[in-house]
């Protein structure tokens, strides 16, 4: 007897809503639009549609001429937001998000405010509640602009966040109810620039995008920290096995990075960048090379932001962007086979769309979160800023495999 497994061109990102409640522990101090030519793989067609969580069939509804459309959601009134992808509603410029750990059937994150240095926890049916409140300062695009679990979150309920203080750009730690600490500190600071990111990579240690602070030449600097991914210990130290003993510096070449991300193993990692001259883009990361060769680029500059890898689940590296969320093909080898789709643009059926999506984070393999951004710069609806849950499903269709 055979089993026909299917897969999508393209499986697509939906979006689903849930909520946890994680509790805390104390801790002690301690220019071409690509720029390659892409292999020939079956490019995604169809786009994505929101799926209602409550419908737990893991399959998006059929569409064609005998199912009619899908019934759209209507509009936010005041802070209630109708769409069960939201589980948080009126933040102010979500840039930074982490998913929290738990059994998968009720997702929650944290959602940090780049301008306010509020760290809120996003529950489903539920207000915001605060979890932290960090001192920023939020000129230019600086402010709270990572966050990230800390690699045994699940023993020390520690996160981490990369914030601009009225000296310098710094990574520090926190728990509930606690005081932040400085982990990291020095991290250049100018009138622009300013902007990182995040993540655990996958091994214990913690990857810092940092961006160069308004001066490209820091960015090529081996001495400075700006313009880098610094890969540290969970004190702020070096990480073992860093390209060069004794240094942070794990890649350099950075201008404004958006997001840090990759697969759970850290055989993957990648990070996007805002160069400003150039076309923004997403970089697969190598331990001790110059980001300087692209694995896609945008020459349109949509503001690429936060990312997650869902490769595995599906061959997809789906980056954040102001205009909706960029679905990059990608093999399991790290290489892009296609040009990217986007979706959540409002052009889908039905046409669903968020704005500007920035920060995002992994939640589980196959769900992620991100946050919207549009009280800066954006067109804001009643229950903006929100953070909405992105789950992948099939939507059937494509090849077969016997």
């Amino acid at each position: 007897m055979r089993t026909r497994f299917r897969w999508s061109a393209p499986l697509a990102l939906l979006a689903c809503g849930g909520l946890v409640l994680s509790g805390c522990a104390r801790f002690d101090d301690t220019t071409a639009e690509q720029s390659f030519s892409p292999a020939p793989a079956p490019s995604p067609e169809s786009p994505p549609q929101v799926q209602d969580p409550g419908d737990d069939s893991g399959k998006a509804p059929e569409t064609g001429p005998s199912q009619g459309s899908p019934t759209p959601v209507p509009p936010p009134q005041g802070c209630k937001d109708f769409d069960k992808a939201v589980i948080a509603t009126c933040l102010d410029t979500v840039t930074a998000v982490a998913g929290l750990p738990g059994d998968g059937s009720s997702p929650t994150a944290l959602a940090g405010e780049r301008k306010s240095g509020r760290v809120l926890l996003a529950t489903s049916g539920h207000e915001a509640a605060p979890f932290a409140q960090l001192d920023v300062q939020a000129a230019g695009d600086g402010g709270l602009t990572g966050l990230a679990l800390s690699p045994s979150y699940d023993e020390d309920q520690l996160v981490f966040a990369y914030v601009t203080t009225s000296t310098d750009n710094r990574v520090v730690r926190f728990a509930k109810g606690q005081a932040p600490k400085p982990v990291l500190t020095g991290i250049p600071k100018g009138a622009t620039g300013n902007r990182g990111a995040i993540v655990g990579d996958g091994r214990g240690s913690l990857l810092v995008a940092t961006g160069d602070a308004g001066n490209p030449g820091a960015a090529a600097d081996p001495k400075s920290l700006a313009g880098k991914v610094l890969r540290i210990d969970t004190s702020g130290k070096p990480a073992n096995g860093n390209p060069t003993a004794g240094s942070a510096v794990y890649a350099s070449g950075l201008h404004a990075p958006g997001g840090l991300c990759g697969s759970a193993d850290g055989k993957r990692m990648w990070v996007t960048d805002q160069p400003g001259t150039g076309p923004d883009s997403v970089y697969r990361l190598q331990p001790g090379q110059t980001l300087s060769t692209p694995a896609w680029t945008w020459p349109d500059k949509p503001a690429v932001g936060g990312c997650s890898d869902f490769v595995d689940a599906n061959g997809t590296l789906a980056v954040a962007s102001s205009t909706g969320l960029q679905n990059v093909p990608v093999n399991p080898d790290g290489a892009v086979t296609g040009k990217p789709t986007v979706s959540l643009d409002g052009k889908g059926n039905p046409p669903t769309t968020y704005g500007r999506l920035a920060g995002m984070s992994m939640i589980s393999p196959q769900l992620a979160v991100t946050g919207t951004t549009n009280k800066d710069g954006g067109k804001p609806v009643s229950s903006d800023d929100r953070v909405v849950l992105i789950v992948v499903t099939e939507t059937g269709g494509g090849l077969g495999k016997d």
